[in-house]
């Protein structure tokens, strides 16, 4: 079984890499699953990939490089058992180091491992201000690298991206670069999927390092069961996007150029709708995920915003969430997930 670790800060791309690269490996042939770890108590990304028919496991509530493992461990033989996948892709959360995870599942009983080359991906219009504000955390993920994928780069002008590529190269001047945007699967990023057919090199053991403290990342997770009528797409669209809008303007005031993402999931009877904002600069962004589903609605949430506390991400996104909820006239119950299992199975 061949693990393949896509490691990145939030907002970097890593889930469209990891859907893009999942039906690549389907279509030719392999059994592929995936394990989705986020911080916070309410997984987001499983749920998107599971409506895409992916075979997925969450792991939530911490980082799988610090406290996890133990979580991971149980996991993968999970998955080896019941499902016996060739290709086990592990999308880690943005406040891991992709090669303390590589070393931890080095460490446990498990038989017939193989490892593709460590990838980490940055996204080329945030670098520099990732660089500003988080510059130890940013530079210990890419010079634990082999693949660094500079994603994005449609987002940015060349010089930018010379910019950010030659910094890059300073700080590990051993890593394959691969410049591409993961929503076009061109020849760029047919070339980064090729090249993890080949095995990790990667020999030094890295300095065990607390990711979750160096990311100075606040974090903060929620599910609400909504109640009422039921929503169109374009209602739903509108109703997200002034969400995001307002939550960048309310974490501005304490932080003006952060970066992190806010997630967003709107399942309703025609699918699920999936939101998201990367920074203080950035726009959201919505898709549209049509398949038909028969679960009540609700709205799933997960934030980690840099040098923000979680006490303030609860106080804002709870009343300004809330807020938005009553002027739609949706009824509404916030789900206690303090208390959830580590592994959701999806």
């Amino acid at each position: 079984m061949k693990i393949i670790i896509i490691g990145g800060f939030l907002g970097s791309g890593k889930t469209t890499t990891l859907m893009k690269l999942s039906k690549h490996l389907i279509e030719n042939g392999h059994k592929v699953a995936i394990i989705v770890n986020e911080v916070g108590e309410v997984g987001v990304d499983g749920e998107t990939m599971s409506v895409g028919g992916l075979v997925t496991r969450e792991i939530t509530s911490g980082c799988i490089c610090c406290t996890l493992l133990t979580s991971m461990e149980i996991t993968l033989n999970t998955l080896m058992e019941e499902y016996g996948p060739d290709v086990v892709i592990i999308e880690p959360t943005g406040i891991a180091f992709p090669l303390q995870i590589k070393e931890g599942i080095e460490l446990m009983s498990l038989e017939d491992l193989s490892f593709a080359p460590i990838v980490t991906l940055v996204d080329a219009s945030r670098m520099t201000m990732e660089m500003k504000q988080i510059p130890r955390f940013i530079e210990n993920q890419i010079k634990d690298s082999e693949i660094v994928c500079l994603n994005k780069i449609d987002l940015v002008d060349m010089e930018t991206l010379i910019f950010v590529s030659n910094n890059i190269l300073q700080l590990n001047p051993d890593a394959i670069l691969v410049e591409f945007s993961a929503k076009n699967v061109d020849a760029k990023f047919r070339t980064f999927m090729d090249m993890l057919t080949g095995e990790s090199k990667i020999l030094r053991q890295s300095e065990h390092l607390n990711s979750i403290e160096m990311s100075g990342v606040g974090s903060y997770a929620g599910e609400y069961l909504l109640k009422g009528d039921e929503l169109d797409s374009d209602k739903i669209t509108i109703m997200l996007v002034h969400m995001l809008t307002v939550l960048k303007e309310k974490l501005k005031e304490l932080n003006p150029d952060f970066i992190g993402h806010i997630k967003m999931t709107f399942k309703f009877s025609e699918g699920l709708i999936k939101a998201n904002l990367t920074s203080s600069l950035g726009e959201p962004y919505v898709e549209i995920l049509e398949e038909a589903v028969e679960d009540e609605q609700h709205l799933k949430f997960l934030s980690a915003i840099t040098k923000v506390s979680r006490e303030d991400l609860i106080r804002i996104l709870d009343t300004s969430i809330e807020k938005i909820l009553s002027d739609e006239g949706l009824g509404f119950e916030k789900l206690d997930t303090s208390h959830g299992p580590d592994i959701i199975t999806l």
